[in-house]
């Protein structure tokens, strides 16, 4: 027979397990001690409205409007917009640390530098379309994701991807304002 004691003592790190895990199943922001000073980050966030031209025989595909948004580690960020072949005039800004750290958070949090460069094949009927390419730098380690918008590919674009885009989205949005 088991002894009361013996009992007690195998209950204590069952205890401080659940007292661990309640906070964390339950919050639902990513924390910010994800992310520490000594992180360096650079992202490269391109957006593209592609439109498929037919010439009979032979089709091409070619960029209507073109967003590139660069953010450096330091929180510099650069805008750059091309549409119909022009570019405009780049828009520089500064991001606050707040949302630096909470976008350095969801990449390391996430694992979205170890998530697998796969390919998206666009479906045949597809004209218009939008495709991303987000490239991540972090800590040395490189990756480089590219995907079309949902409805002009087969394939399942994972949430992650989705989340973090619309995290660049935002910050993308409060530059052109």
């Amino acid at each position: 027979m088991v002894k009361p004691i013996v009992l007690g003592l195998a209950a204590i790190p069952a205890i401080i397990a659940i007292l661990i895990a309640i906070p964390l199943i339950t919050k639902s922001d990513i924390p910010y001690s994800a992310s520490n000073p000594n992180d360096v980050i650079e992202i490269e966030y391109a957006k593209y409205q592609l439109k498929k031209i037919s010439f009979g025989i032979t089709e091409r595909i070619g960029a209507q409007k073109t967003e590139i948004l660069l953010i450096k580690n330091n929180g510099e960020m650069k805008y750059t917009v091309t549409e119909d072949g022009y570019p405009k005039p780049d828009i520089k800004s500064q991001l606050d640390e707040q949302t630096l750290r909470k976008i350095k958070s969801l990449i390391k949090e996430t694992g979205f530098i170890a998530i697998p460069s796969e390919s998206f094949p666009i479906r045949d009927n597809v004209t218009d379309f939008q495709k991303s390419n987000i490239k991540i730098t972090l800590n040395g380690r490189v990756n480089q994701i590219n995907w079309p918008e949902q409805n002009a590919t087969d394939k399942f674009i994972p949430p992650i991807i989705s989340m973090v885009e619309s995290q660049l989205d935002k910050i993308k949005e409060q530059i052109i304002e």
